[in-house]
């Protein structure tokens, strides 16, 4: 029985490279736009690698099938040549035998299988008998593509010839062949078991590589977490230690990153509120010597220009108008230095409380915009609780806020709210919101206009360890909000620290009346 040798196909190979060449080019875009994940690229290569042994064991199955194949052709046509000869020493030991041609059918049994054909030839070249073996079931399921391209690569109408000798004298040939259509379906059916078999494997080698990275890599999952915490602001993020030492070198570079971006940090903040509280001090120096010096000597001109008028009233008539203009002057710049006093140096915020004090740098803006710009105020929470140092740094965020939107926006409504959240869990600290929005027209050029004033907000809210936030407001305007996480009163609850508007200081409306007369003064 002929046995055939299992090998691939060449379709086979034509229809893995164009999926695999379909395949690989959205693989790439994706990789541009979303990255790949390395699992999936790891066991690509690797089934990319295992089909290319496949390719090849598949080539050598076939060349070596197409070989077996023709040394089978070459044992048969021996075979049926030496049962010829014998067949012809024979009749001539019986020499009243009648001379006959080789009976094929005495060998038939020994050789045939389906597909191989026998036959003796004359010297003359006429087939004087042939006899084959038929088609087995299926020969004929091989696809057209595959018959043509096993044509092309292999020579499948090859006849395997013995020559019949009898006694020093050829008397022919003995002639074997494998029927073309029975040797290419018998190729297929074996590729087709070889090709299953190596999908399952290949399918099986995935899963497994797959898998193993998957466990391998399980670990990765915690550093992106800890990046994305880091990314976030988040520099208390630390890595656990890890079973592999390329992860755990990973982690040891990563802890001491973000342990040396907490400490700058926590150094830069804690500059940062000593640069501002150095300023605060400037300010009220700064707001003492005014008042003290150009403050007296503004009192002094007033209080000379009054004189001079009374004089010139009864002595000087033609110099009253001078006197008048010099007096006016006066007061117009003590006017103009009461508003510096005021942005140098806020409110007693001990004695008003935040609110009152939030308050009257409200009615302050009302009163020097003349109308153009309504200025209002929106408070929610128990504000005046807050410590007296947060309090100071809400006022001037505030004041600065206030300040770019007057300046800057040209608008004719500019709000500000204040509003303290409770926190959700026991362990979590209070959080306020502080939000300045007008309808101006300052637009998206608000980061480049306000210059220094932006920049001593941005630092103020980063020193308490807060965030500031711009965005447009629509259909115009700009929304200025600042998220500060409050800390905790120090001072206790019969102390100056936390304010009382109903024990200390009366109404709201009250306190914004004395800092009226206190700025009065």
């Amino acid at each position: 029985m002929f046995a055939s040798e299992a090998f691939s196909s060449e379709e086979q190979p034509t229809r893995i490279s164009l999926s695999a060449s379909t395949a690989l080019f959205p693989l790439n875009r994706t990789r541009k736009a979303f990255g790949l994940d390395l699992k999936f690229r790891l066991g690509l290569r690797i089934a990319f690698l295992a089909a290319f042994c496949f390719l090849a064991a598949a080539a050598y199955v076939l060349f070596e099938t197409n070989r077996s194949a023709g040394a089978r052709a070459d044992w048969i046509a021996g075979i049926v040549a030496r049962d010829i000869a014998l067949q012809e020493e024979q009749i001539n030991w019986n020499r009243n035998a009648p001379v006959r041609p080789p009976d094929l059918q005495r060998i038939a049994p020994a050789v045939m299988a389906p597909g191989i054909c026998i036959a003796f030839r004359a010297p003359t070249g006429e087939i004087l008998q042939r006899l084959c073996g038929g088609a087995a079931p299926g020969d004929g399921d091989a696809p057209p593509l595959f018959a043509k391209l096993y044509q092309r690569f292999f020579n499948t109408g090859r006849e395997s010839a013995s020559p019949v000798l009898f006694r020093g004298e050829a008397r022919g040939e003995a002639v074997a062949s494998i029927d073309r259509q029975s040797l290419i379906g018998q190729s297929w059916r074996e590729t087709s078991r070889l090709a299953a078999i190596m999908a399952v494997v290949l399918s099986g080698l995935c899963l497994m590589v797959y898998a193993t990275l998957a466990n391998a890599l399980r670990p990765t999952r915690v550093i992106r977490a800890g990046l994305e915490r880091l990314a976030a602001g988040d520099l208390s993020a630390r890595l656990p230690r890890f079973d592999l030492a390329e992860l755990s070198a990973v982690g040891r570079v990563f802890n001491a990153l973000a342990g040396g971006l907490e400490t700058a940090l926590a150094e830069r903040n804690a500059l940062t509120q000593q640069l501002i509280a150095v300023q605060d001090e400037e300010r009220r120096h700064l707001a003492r010597e005014l008042h003290d010096e150009f403050g007296q000597c503004l009192a002094a001109i007033s209080a000379l220009a009054t004189s001079a008028g009374q004089t010139a009233r009864e002595k000087y008539p033609a110099l009253t108008p001078e006197c008048q203009s010099i007096a006016g002057t006066a007061a117009h710049m003590m006017e103009v230095l009461r508003g510096a006093l005021l942005r140098l140096r806020p409110p007693e915020i001990e004695e008003l409380g935040l609110a009152a004090s939030l308050e009257g740098l409200v009615a302050g803006w009302n009163a020097r915009s003349g109308g153009r710009t309504r200025f209002s105020i929106e408070l929610s929470g128990e504000i005046d609780k807050l410590s007296l140092d947060f309090a100071a740094s809400l006022f001037r965020i505030a004041q600065e806020a206030i300040t770019n939107a007057a300046k800057h926006a040209q608008a004719s409504r500019v709000t500000l709210r204040l509003c303290l959240h409770e926190p959700g869990e026991a362990s979590q600290p209070a959080n306020m919101e502080l939000t300045v929005d007008d309808d101006g027209k300052a637009g998206a050029d608000f980061a480049a206009t306000s210059g220094m004033g932006l920049l001593g907000m941005r630092e103020r809210i980063a020193a308490l360890g807060g965030n500031l936030s711009i965005e447009a407001a629509r259909p115009s305007g700009l929304v200025l909000r600042a998220q500060i996480p409050v800390p905790p009163v120090l001072a206790g609850p019969g102390e100056t620290g936390a304010f009382s508007s109903g024990a200390k200081s009366g109404s709201r409306e009250d306190n914004a009346s004395k800092q009226k007369n206190k700025d009065a003064a």
